[in-house]
């Protein structure tokens, strides 16, 4: 039988060897360095790197920043965001009622008013000062709105037969979700929180408008001083990528060892 160069792989297919799948990795990658060496060699475009590399406490001052708030938005994002999931699957009406207001309101607006509204109204009502901490709430509750629904869709998923089998032989409403729907729901949902989480990471730029000198804001602020834009905003688009790689790659390790035949 005859197999096409753009054929998908079929579920029975046996994985790709990983020297094979790293050396067409490294082929595209160096095809696509010569076409950006090329593009740039048309240009004439004049690289400085010297004004740059004069502020690289600024750069790596953001980036530490950037990680910081990436890893306490991660962590709480994922708290609020189970917790929604689990009060929009609820029998009680008020906590159905909440989650679904916290999601549409949320997911309805953009997110540059809501950190206005947090920093400038909500949280000097809660007296709250510390921008970072309000920058992490900030990035925590916008995220956990998708959250919220990429975890819905995957209780979801699990059939409801997979429920009344779990009641049938005597099994409480916290142990069905341990055993049964957890498994399975987390499956279906480590693709998308994997692009999430990626999301968020990029989306902690938008917390320079209040003043946060995170990776962003630093970058500009080099660019202001010596005009140089793509050597300030490369190294930009390479920083955010040693943030969000690991994320995606964890994601891919976590769906290979939860990976089962159905």
């Amino acid at each position: 039988m005859r197999r096409f160069f753009l054929a998908p792989a079929g579920p029975s297919s046996a994985p790709t060897p990983p020297g094979i799948l790293a050396a067409h990795f490294l082929l595209v990658l160096g095809v696509l360095t010569f076409g950006f060496t090329l593009t740039f060699h048309q240009l004439q475009y004049h690289w400085n790197w010297e004004g740059p590399w004069r502020y690289r406490a600024l750069f790596w001052k953001g980036w530490l920043t950037t990680l910081a708030l990436a890893l306490a938005s991660l962590g709480l994002s994922a708290i609020v965001g189970a917790t929604a999931a689990l009060a929009a699957k609820s029998r009680f009406l008020p906590a159905r009622a909440a989650s679904r207001l916290y999601v549409e309101l949320v997911r309805g607006t953009p997110f540059l008013v809501q950190i206005l509204v947090l920093f400038y109204v909500v949280a000097p009502a809660l007296r709250l000062d510390n921008r970072f901490i309000v920058g992490t709430l900030a990035l925590a509750l916008f995220a956990g709105a998708y959250i919220t629904e990429i975890i819905r869709a995957g209780i979801d998923s699990v059939g409801r037969s997979q429920w009344e089998t779990a009641r049938s032989i005597g099994l409480t409403t916290a142990q069905t979700y341990r055993h049964i729907v957890a498994p399975q729901a987390l499956r279906q949902t480590l693709p998308p929180l994997a692009g999430q989480f990626v999301s968020l990471v990029k989306d902690s730029s938008l917390l320079s408008v209040i003043g946060i000198g995170e990776f962003a804001l630093n970058a500009q602020q080099v660019n202001a001083l010596t005009y140089g834009t793509l050597e300030c905003y490369l190294p930009l688009a390479l920083g955010y990528l040693v943030l969000t790689l690991p994320l995606s790659l964890w994601a891919r390790h976590l769906e290979r060892r939860t990976h089962f035949d159905t």
